[in-house]
């Protein structure tokens, strides 16, 4: 997969494919359709595995070429040893789990880095609809209330909470809005959070 490619398909994960180096080793937690490994296998010679439990997903993955792991992530990352990658992904995958910290707290012990992304529950859409009384629906929140794959809803500045409450130390931190940094107002106008962390130093 070229780089136009992933960019066509999802401009947030050809961004984010900026922050992970070449040849890095790399676990994606949560990869869906496997196109964000496929191309950094492809285009920075990266190694790596991604996890996913949906029956249809892994077998895209598959199809892609991915070697994927079928794994529930909400029951942890136990199958690895401590600092086992570089860089760990979990993009758009962390509002879906019940136990967030649990997680956070697995993803930097496998891995040197991590970068995680989620839908932003400031975005202005979202305020709207809530000051009219509804839900949001969005690109990035499509489901209704009652069907939502979603159980946590954050903000920018509640994932800033928990990332320190974890002692993580957040090495960036943007806003995306259609794959694009939102540098004014970024709670308010940008749709998608992207942070990269890493474990304190002690």
């Amino acid at each position: 997969m070229k780089f136009e490619d992933l960019a066509t398909l999802r401009p947030d994960l050809a961004f984010i494919a900026h922050w992970v180096p070449k040849n890095a080793h790399v676990l994606d937690v949560g990869c869906g359709d496997g196109a964000m490994l496929r191309y950094l296998q492809s285009g920075k010679q990266c190694t790596g595995y991604g996890i996913e439990l949906d029956d249809e997903q892994v077998l895209r993955s598959t199809a892609r070429g991915i070697s994927v792991i079928q794994h529930d992530i909400e029951q942890g990352l136990g199958l690895f040893a401590d600092n086992s990658f570089d860089t760990v992904l979990c993009l758009s995958a962390l509002q879906m789990m019940q136990h967030v910290e649990a997680l956070l707290r697995d993803i930097v012990r496998v891995g040197g880095e991590a970068i995680v992304s989620f839908p932003n529950f400031a975005y202005w859409p979202h305020r709207l609809a809530l000051a009219r009384g509804r839900m949001p629906v969005s690109k990035l929140l499509p489901y209704q209330w009652f069907d939502t794959p979603n159980v946590r809803y954050a903000t920018i500045y509640d994932f800033e909470d928990l990332a320190r409450a974890c002692g993580l130390e957040v090495l960036e931190r943007v806003a995306l809005a259609e794959g694009k940094v939102v540098r004014f107002l970024p709670n308010l106008r940008g749709s998608l959070a992207v942070f990269r962390l890493r474990k304190l130093a002690r």
